[in-house]
């Protein structure tokens, strides 16, 4: 018995030593801690056309490497979209901690921006003059002559007929799910869309019985998108765009021979709203520089799908990095 004993204390003895040790810095070796990062937020004034624009910036504190990319949101539901704050999904500030300025712009009608009386007021070619205006304001801020750009969606299609008609401030475009042509025609006559939850959680990829995919998205993901749009887009968004993307399947709805600057295009091949044979031939109307980038077994919001999202980062950025 006392044999056993002695045995069992040598082991524990053993065992509290290498406790003492785990954990410690080894020895040779930095012994420098990550610090946690902190952001900057800052909105800054912007109207055009009488109308109150909400545009915003999120930066790292203390940074300013003097880049800039501004984003674009898609159809129903506005810029928070791209700052999903939890874990490291979020798109703004993962770019940020790559040394970027961050710049999100709430299409008029949409979002923080002021409401509008007409809801086709704010159609495609209304959204990408409220695209320059922003752009000529950030330069303004910033004092850079260029930034990037990234549409998503039927960003594509605002922030593609923007850089068609004033590229001289942009450096470098990112069509993120281009909507290239109609997505099917369909009378739009309610100038206002009704948001529901449902609506907003509809593009998250599902089982066979109707049911989120889990393993693609997580779940508070999924509520904080839904809850995001709840609070900033609130019951009713502007159906000027989508009245616009709501035609004939052939019809195009960017015109990319008209497009003179580095372009990347990105997606899931799991999108239901791209025409792929127009995706896989979009380097035949691109300028030199451009670059297409179809993640496998993605969808519509790649960039927030747990087992995308980092490799829509990684590709995103290693473009927006590439000769600059």
């Amino acid at each position: 018995m006392k044999k056993i004993v002695a045995a069992v204390l040598a082991v524990m003895l053993i065992l509290s030593l290498v406790a003492c040790d785990y954990g410690k810095e080894p020895q040779n070796q930095s012994s420098a801690v990550e610090q946690p990062v902190t952001y900057s937020y800052t909105e800054y004034p912007l109207e055009r056309n009488g109308i109150d624009l909400h545009l915003d910036c999120i930066e790292v504190s203390g940074g300013g490497q003097g880049k800039n990319i501004l984003l674009i949101h898609g159809v129903t539901y506005s810029s928070h979209e791209f700052d999903i704050d939890y874990l490291d999904y979020s798109l703004v500030r993962f770019l940020a901690r790559e040394g970027y300025a961050v710049w999100r712009l709430d299409i008029a009608g949409f979002g923080q921006s002021e409401e509008v009386t007409d809801g086709f007021l704010s159609d495609s070619d209304y959204a990408a003059e409220d695209i320059c205006a922003a752009v000529d304001k950030i330069c303004e801020v910033s004092g850079q002559d260029r930034i990037d750009l990234l549409g998503w969606s039927w960003g594509t299609v605002t922030t593609g007929r923007f850089a068609s008609k004033y590229p001289e401030h942009i450096g470098k475009l990112v069509l993120y799910a281009p909507i290239l042509s109609g997505v099917g025609k369909t009378d739009v006559a309610e100038p206002f869309h009704h948001n529901t939850w449902e609506h907003a959680s509809e593009d998250f990829q599902k089982n066979d019985d109707g049911t989120f995919n889990h393993s693609i998205t997580d779940p508070v993901v999924i509520d904080l998108l839904c809850s995001g749009s709840w609070r900033y887009d609130k019951e009713f968004s502007p159906n000027g765009g989508r009245r616009d993307i709501c035609v004939d399947k052939e019809m195009p709805l960017i015109d990319l021979k008209k497009i003179t600057i580095p372009t990347l295009v990105i997606c899931g091949d799991k999108d239901p709203y791209l025409d792929y044979d127009r995706v896989n031939a979009v380097l035949d109307d691109l300028p030199d520089g451009s670059a297409l980038e179809v993640i496998e077994g993605a969808s519509h919001v790649a960039f927030i799908e747990k087992p995308y999202y980092r490799d829509f980062q990684d590709r995103l950025i290693r473009f927006l990095s590439a000769h600059r």
